[in-house]
C-alpha cells in the first residue's frame, strides 16, 4: 500500500504545478521500471492523482483570475460565453482533453481563468490520461531494462526545448487573457 501512496503523493504534487513539472508519463514510466507493482493498479492510482492535482490546480487559477484587472476578467468572460454559447464547443474541448498531447498544467490554467466547469475537462483528462498511462507503463515493461531510461528521462527534462515549450505555454495562457473575446467573437459573427 505504501509504494501506491508514495506514488499517488508524486503525482499529484506533480500535477499542482503550473510549469516545469516533469510529465507524469515519465514518473509512470520510471516507477514502472523500478518497482514490481501492478501496472493496472499503478495507471489508476496515478490517473487519480494527477487529474485530482489538475482540478485543484484550475481552482487555483480560477481564484487568480479574481485579482485580474477588470479588462482582463472581461476578456475572460467572453470568452467562457463564447465557449458555453453551443454545445459542441464543450464536446469538441472535452475531446481535445482526452486526446491532447500539449502540457495540460496550460490548459487546467486557461480552464481554471476561464471560470468554466472543471469536473467535465477533469473527467475526460482522467479518462485520457488511464489510456496514455497505460500506453506508456505498458511501452516500459516491453523495454530491455538494461537500457538507462532514467538518464534519457533527466536529460530531455533540462534541455533547452523542453524549458522553452514551458515558457511559450505559460505565455500563450497570459495572450489568452488578454485577448478582447467580445471584440474578436463580434467580428466572426
Amino acid at each position: 500500500m505504501t509504494p501506491f501512496l508514495i506514488l499517488f503523493a508524486i503525482v499529484f504534487a506533480i500535477n499542482l504545478m503550473p510549469a516545469f513539472g516533469p510529465p507524469t508519463w515519465s514518473v509512470i514510466v520510471l516507477y514502472g521500471l523500478n518497482s514490481d507493482l501492478p501496472l493496472g493498479w499503478m495507471v489508476l492510482t496515478a490517473a487519480l492523482a494527477s487529474s485530482a492535482g489538475r482540478y485543484l490546480l484550475a481552482h487555483g487559477f480560477r481564484l487568480f483570475a479574481g485579482k485580474l484587472s477588470q479588462k482582463t476578467r472581461a476578456n475572460l468572460a467572453a470568452a467562457r460565453a463564447a465557449f458555453e454559447e453551443k454545445k459542441h464547443h464543450n464536446l469538441l474541448a472535452l475531446a481535445f482533453f482526452v486526446f491532447s498531447p500539449l502540457p495540460s498544467a496550460q490548459q487546467f490554467g486557461a480552464v481554471g481563468l476561464a471560470g468554466v466547469r472543471i469536473l467535465p475537462f477533469t473527467l475526460a483528462f482522467f479518462v485520457g490520461r488511464l489510456a496514455s498511462y497505460t500506453f506508456y507503463g505498458g511501452g516500459a515493461e516491453l523495454v530491455d531494462r538494461q537500457t538507462n531510461l532514467g538518464e534519457v528521462f533527466r536529460e530531455s527534462m533540462s534541455s533547452p526545448l523542453f524549458i522553452a515549450l514551458q515558457v511559450v505555454m505559460l505565455a500563450l495562457l497570459v495572450v489568452l487573457a488578454r485577448v478582447n473575446w467580445a471584440k474578436v467573437l463580434r467580428r466572426k459573427a
